[in-house]
């Protein structure tokens, strides 16, 4: 299977979408459906995210190897450093590489909600360019290597220009390429990669967008990772914010624009934070495909 680098070598705009493991086994065989969904529009990889602690590892990588087997598309399996230590990394990143899987997405990780205190000690990364170096340690250049990006700042970094820094060491360390976290203002993208480009990155930079459909889950969302929500975003959804169906095609709009004008501007392509549902991002591809 395919390396998400290789597929850059060949083309100049992609478009992929990231899933999450259900928690019920009605949720797991809804997503396979959706996965059937999205893998008919032909995305150039989908990735599936990880519980902290590793409570959802076998879904991830089940998921993960299924969209290979199943339907012939690269994916891409996050991986966490939180609450495992280095031996367990180099067990998962083992099962990961029998699985056929060639990507990874190398993640810092958050704490779990019921271990919020959690900090790393000697056996633990503290850093995903730990982790980056880690796995370029023991498995070379068998994996394609991904991670992740914040166009306002990681939540722990809010000075911006060592953001910066801190994420070209993540490159030094065998990233390959970024995905960033969800955005509502395009000019803080456009901002990050000016940054990054500054200090000598040079790869690609991917701008993750999720398309709106619950407000208020948005919000929660934004206030968590600490994104602005802008104005225009707040005068467009809190009108319409208890109106299920006029919040759902108001944010396919939304993101509509917003995607336009990132391609525009000269973005890589996008990566949908999909939400495990296809109708949103299948209208959105179809009003961008003169653009992909």
């Amino acid at each position: 299977m395919t390396k998400v680098p290789e597929i850059f070598s060949q083309k100049a705009k992609t478009f992929s979408f990231e899933l999450f493991p259900p928690k019920t086994e009605a949720g797991y065989q809804k997503l396979l459906e959706t996965i059937g969904r999205l893998a008919r529009l032909k995305p150039d990889f989908i990735s599936c995210t990880y519980g902290a602690g590793g409570g959802n590892r076998e879904k991830t990588l089940d998921i993960a190897q299924l969209i290979q087997r199943d339907h012939g598309i690269p994916s891409v399996a996050h991986l966490t450093c939180v609450l495992n230590t280095t031996a367990q990394i180099l067990e998962i990143l083992k099962d990961i590489h029998t699985r056929g899987i060639k990507n990874i997405l190398a993640l810092r990780g958050d704490p779990p909600l019921d271990h919020p205190d959690w900090q790393p000690g000697p056996e633990n990364f503290k850093y995903s360019c730990e982790l980056c170096g880690f796995i370029r340690e023991h498995f070379g250049n068998d994996f394609g290597i991904g991670v992740a990006g914040f166009p306002e700042g990681h939540p722990l970094c809010r000075d911006l220009r060592q953001d910066a820094y801190y994420l070209k060491n993540k490159l030094s360390f065998g990233g390959e390429f970024v995905i960033t976290q969800f955005f509502f203002d395009n000019q803080a993208y456009f901002n990050y990669v000016t940054r990054l480009r500054e200090v000598g990155v040079k790869k690609r930079i991917l701008p993750g967008i999720i398309p709106i459909a619950n407000y208020k889950t948005i919000l929660q969302f934004a206030q968590r990772d600490k994104i602005t929500v802008t104005d225009e975003v707040k005068a467009i959804f809190e009108p319409i914010q208890d109106d299920p169906e006029a919040t759902a095609q108001a944010g396919i709009q939304f993101a509509i624009r917003q995607c336009r004008e990132l391609l525009a501007g000269g973005a890589p392509g996008i990566h949908f934070y999909a939400l495990n549902k296809s109708e949103a991002v299948t209208e959105i591809l179809n009003a961008l495909k003169p653009l992909l």
